[in-house]
């Protein structure tokens, strides 16, 4: 199965957001996501959709939003509308992830829940089979660069317990140590931030050294 990179532009120079993010497709990143924060959800604010808009038109890749907000059924639709190909949600951030789900298909992007490292396994149960993918939080959302959380990969094997008919994301402190760690316990999507354009050798040397990491 294909492992694929996906750089996060919350580590990226938003003062040459589009050459990054062309950088990143050059180097064979996968898609691109956009960590979307309200200072509410996470105490940090970063990006709305005409940031996804501006990553949309520098790329033929997929986009991603992850929304770490309050109410993401809110925003559903500008996302949407602004280009994101996928679109998630924090499942502690809605009372109605169902239809939140829903409506993310019926506005045609593929729908993804991300789960908290603290918030139990069995939380995502009922709503796993109407998602294409579960993104295993391997840090507390809110900031970039942060430390990989030890238990992760444990947290990781117990989601692919549930079955096989979602992708595992990962993101959070993921680099070329610890990528294997995921990938064994049944990961296929790595984000990286801080590993890629934060990585001394460019942003083309860090994608590569996460790809050679997990073979």
């Amino acid at each position: 199965m294909r492992i694929e990179v996906v750089p996060s532009i919350l580590s990226a120079d938003a003062g040459r957001l589009t050459e990054q993010v062309r950088e990143a497709e050059a180097a064979g990143a996968d898609r691109i996501q956009v960590d979307v924060m309200d200072g509410h959800f996470v105490p940090n604010l970063t990006f709305g959709p005409r940031i996804v808009e501006a990553v949309r038109k520098a790329t033929s890749l997929p986009v991603e939003a992850h929304l770490m907000v309050e109410r993401p059924e809110l925003f559903l639709e500008a996302f949407a509308k602004s280009g994101a190909t996928l679109i998630e949600v924090q499942v502690e951030a809605t009372t109605s992830l169902y239809r939140t789900v829903q409506t993310i298909k019926e506005l045609g992007a593929r729908a993804g829940v991300a789960i908290n490292p603290a918030t139990p396994v069995d939380d995502l149960r009922e709503i796993l089979p109407y998602v294409d993918l579960v993104n295993v939080m391997t840090v507390e959302p809110g900031f970039g660069g942060q430390k990989f959380i030890p238990h992760s990969p444990e947290k990781v094997r117990r989601v692919r317990a549930l079955g096989n008919a979602f992708e595992i994301e990962v993101d959070g402190g993921i680099d070329a140590r610890t990528a294997p760690l995921v990938v064994e316990a049944g990961a296929t999507v790595l984000v990286a931030g801080s590993s890629v354009y934060g990585f001394k050798g460019g942003v083309a040397a860090g994608i590569m050294a996460i790809r050679d990491s997990v073979g």
